[in-house]
């Protein structure tokens, strides 16, 4: 830039709003962009630029945030400094931002704003000349007359007496020497001000002394303070250890802010360095010694970074963000255990109804924890169909031992680094779940909740059900290391809690190292209980109605369960109570509406009038009470009807168990037999466990049809002679498998050759062998609530699972007569009226 002649700047200047750091003419600053104005400027002037006039831009101080900018007129302040950008950096991390390096060039006045958006552009009026800044001077103090004259010359030896104090081996004091001696002399409050140890409002100041006179009356306060700040530094080098930790700020402050290291919260939030806060923080952590070593290493790093390359050194951010985390993760800081069992008992009760295997599990773990103190947090899987309260659980075993909870959603994760974190060499890089948990719950012994354990995915990215073998091994979670920490963190005092529909779905590793509770459906009589314990209340309160509002008798909740809701937890039913309450405030808002006169003036109403009420003759009559007629208003007809004995009124029907993710599901089995060449036919989207069951049924009955006078259509012995078998399970776009449907499938073929009814109120489940043994299967509990829901009386069982009976309710098996049967004659003879008779080969001796 020509020092011959006036240079101006134009009369039209897009302007940089800030709202930290304060551009001075002649001082070079960089600032960082994230504004939505800002961010318009730098892509449609500084990027798009090519000449040196479309580089040259307003910089103003803002007095509201950019980053809370809501398109109002921003609030300016009245002169700003024209600069030129110098250097323009964008990145992404850790948002979109644009780092400017702007030199200041001289100051205007903003005459009028011009536009808003996208970025502000005002007209100005230039109130220095830019001669000032850019032509040389000749070393030495310069020379003047009168009052400015000796203002000017007694800065000039102050800054001098500042320099004689500073270390001119510093490479930023070299400079300053450099510019006192060649910047003139209209230039040297602005340059000074902008380099030593000042705040913004006191830059302000500075920027607003329009006249040189009163520039120098406002600089040489700031530099007279800057002086008597060293000369307090030089006599505490001169005092004890103790009395030098007073100063520690003086000591550490420095005078520039490229060299100062703030202690103060105020200084941290205004300038950012403040890496002498962490190092304390770093001593403060009581981590663990390997922690402790790399965190030292770090800080030992970030103290060699040059200042000047902080916003734009992606290392820097990387290893200020490691050691932030580093400080804040709970190293030794946990809460102190509610170890009081009766009171746990007491809330347990309150908040679930039912569920005795997870409340007792519960309060032995807080008893052994009041025996041993050092008991290690067990990992606990609640595997149960939805809506039964695993996850409510898990909360109030965190409120009943006084813990903190955090809930870590694990479905649809296929990517390891969610669990184990990133490595630091990645950009972006980040801990994982388990790290960042603590980091957010602040305590080494939380409550943690993996939902959805079983619905873990796998992908390119890794396992994460591998992932999480070492955070749920016991023997080694007490070292768990963090790609993203690189240091083993313990977490063996957090209580793992771990939630699963099906453990199918779960690998066997992981599974080993859990220890699985069932979590089964509710009765009906525990639904009831739980509506009115829990749900209706609940409703109730958000949809703003009292008791004295709406009741809903036990009936018509035993209607909403039989009638409407066909589940193992009780979430639908919450949602129908839901509905019912939206029906009734319909109800209660229109016996609330408002009248209004006809006259215009009463039309509209002031500021805190209420509106009157119609007579209390129109209100509903209070409490509203949902029977059945109001109920099918309400919800419509009943969905779900008791069709079992409508269904098994023809030979070839039978009524099987099935368990699902869902919980327990009766399942009807239906077979037909047609002229053919002895083909069988399986419908129903069957999986191959369940086609080799119906393989093994038709195998049986050949083998036994003689014994059971089991014929074909035309009477033969053979069944499957000149007779083709169709074997349907309806439902048919639910995908079935499993061994447990094998006695269903004999009962239905033997019931079809025979041309005998089995009974309508008999439900079986069970495995079969080509012996005709029957075997154990699983989800016995689920299984008989879904046929106690049905309304079905006899449940036929594998003789090895009568152990199972013992954890149904005594309600149910009062309700329902339990057959347990070793062999498929067993079955067979319970499941018709009158017994299955098994005809027996007489044997003939020959004499």
């Amino acid at each position: 830039m020509s020092s011959s002649g006036d240079i101006q700047i134009p009369n039209r200047l897009p302007l940089l709003l800030t709202h930290e750091g304060v551009l001075l003419p002649g001082s070079t600053v960089r600032f960082s962009v994230d504004s939505p104005r800002n961010m318009h400027l730098v892509r449609q002037r500084l990027l798009k630029g090519t000449s040196l006039k479309s580089t040259i831009i307003g910089v103003i101080p803002n007095t509201k945030d950019p980053e809370q900018d809501s398109g109002d007129l921003p609030t300016l302040h009245k002169i700003g400094t024209a600069g030129i950008a110098v250097q323009v950096v964008g990145s992404n991390w850790p948002k979109p931002h644009y780092t400017l390096l702007i030199t200041g060039l001289c100051r205007f006045r903003v005459s009028s704003l011009l536009k808003e958006r996208p970025f502000v552009l005002a007209e100005v009026e230039q109130l220095d000349k830019l001669e000032q800044y850019t032509t040389p001077a000749a070393p030495g103090p310069p020379a003047d007359d009168g009052e400015l004259g000796e203002l000017s010359h007694k800065f000039y030896q102050a800054a001098v007496q500042l320099l004689g104090m500073l270390d001119m081996s510093v490479p930023v004091v070299a400079k300053f020497r450099r510019l006192l001696d060649s910047l003139p002399r209209e230039a040297l409050p602005d340059v000074v001000a902008s380099m030593i140890r000042t705040s913004n409002k006191e830059k302000l100041q500075v920027l607003d002394a329009v006249s040189l006179e009163e520039r120098f009356r406002k600089a040489l306060p700031l530099l007279t303070k800057q002086i008597e700040g060293l000369k307090l530094l030089q006599k505490t080098r001169k005092l004890s250890p103790d009395n030098e930790k007073k100063v520690l700020s003086v000591r550490k402050g420095g005078v520039f802010p490229g060299r100062q290291f703030n202690l103060d919260e105020e200084d941290e939030d205004d300038n950012g360095d403040d890496t002498a806060a962490l190092e304390r923080k770093v001593h403060e952590a009581n981590m663990p010694e390997a922690a402790y070593k790399v965190c030292l290493k770090e800080l030992k790093r970030l103290k060699k970074m040059p200042q000047s390359m902080y916003q734009t050194m992606p290392e820097y951010a990387l290893t200020r963000n490691y050691l932030d985390l580093m400080v804040e993760l709970p190293w030794s800081k946990s809460t102190k255990d509610c170890l009081d069992i009766r009171a746990a008992r007491t809330l347990l009760d309150n908040d679930h109804y039912a569920m005795d295997k997870l409340k007792r599990r519960v309060l032995e773990y807080i008893a052994v924890k009041q025996l041993k103190t050092s008991l290690k947090g067990p990992i606990l899987c609640f595997v149960g169909p939805p809506g039964v309260g695993k996850t409510s659980v898990g909360r109030s075993l965190a409120r009943t031992l006084g813990r903190e909870f955090h809930r870590i959603a694990l479905g649809g994760v296929c990517d390891q680094s969610d669990i184990r974190g990133h490595r630091r060499t990645y950009v972006g890089s980040m801990p994982g779940r388990i790290i960042n948990g603590l980091k957010t719950v602040g305590v080494n012994n939380p409550v943690f909740l993996l939902d959805e354990v079983d619905k873990l995915g796998k992908s390119l990215q890794g396992d994460p059900a591998a992932a999480l073998l070492e955070v749920l091994d016991p023997e080694q979670n007490h070292s768990f290391t963090d790609h993203y920490l690189n240091v083993a963190f313990d977490l063996s005092q957090v209580l793992f809690i771990a939630t699963a529909n099906t453990t199918a779905t779960i690998p066997p590793a992981l599974l080993d190292r859990m220890e699985v509770l069932q979590v089964p459906g509710y009765t009906q009589e525990e639904k009831v209980e739980i509506a009115h314990r829990h749900l209706i209340p609940n409703q109730l309160e958000q949809h703003g109605l009292t008791p004295q509002q709406l009741h809903i008798p036990q009936d018509t909740t035993q209607e909403i369960i039989g009638s409407y809701t066909r589940e193992a937890g009780v979430r639908s039913l919450e949602r129908k109570i839901g509905a019912i309450c939206r029906a009734v405030a319909v109800k209660v808002a229109e016996a609330h509406k408002v009248t209004k006169t006809e006259t215009p003036e009463s039309s509209m109403l002031q500021e805190g009038e209420r509106l009157p009420l119609i007579d209390n003759a129109d209100l509903p009559e209070m409490p509203i009470v949902i029977d059945h007629n109001t109920l099918r208003d309400i919800l419509g007809p009943a969905v779900f009807q008791m069709e079992v004995s409508e269904r098994l009124t023809l030979p070839g029907v039978a009524l099987g168990l099935a368990w699902t993710p869902l919980g327990g599901e009766i399942m009807f089995v239906e077979a037909s037999r047609m002229e053919g060449e002895g083909q069988l036919t399986l419908t129903g989207q069957l999986g191959d466990v369940m086609k080799e069951s119906a393989h093994l049924a038709i195998s049986w009955l050949r083998g036994n049809a003689k014994n059971y006078q089991l014929t074909n259509m035309a009477g033969a012995p053979n069944p499957l002679e000149g007779t083709d078998i169709h074997l349907h399970f309806p439902a048919g776009a639910v995908t079935k498998d499993g061994p447990s449907a094998g006695v269903t499938i004999v009962t239905c073929l033997a019931s079809l050759f025979s041309g005998r009814l089995v009974r309508s109120d008999v439900a079986m489940t069970g495995e079969i062998t080509l012996r005709g043994l029957v075997l154990p299967v699983g989800g016995i509990k689920d299984k008989v609530l879904a046929a106690h829901r049905a309304g079905v009386k006899r449940v036929i069982l594998p003789k090895r699972n009568e152990k199972d009976l013992e954890e149904l309710p005594a309600n149910v098996r009062a309700d329902l007569d339990f057959v347990t049967a070793a062999s498929l004659e067993e079955v067979l003879n319970a499941s018709f009226d009158g017994g299955f008779p098994l005809i027996r080969p007489q044997l003939s001796s020959r004499l």
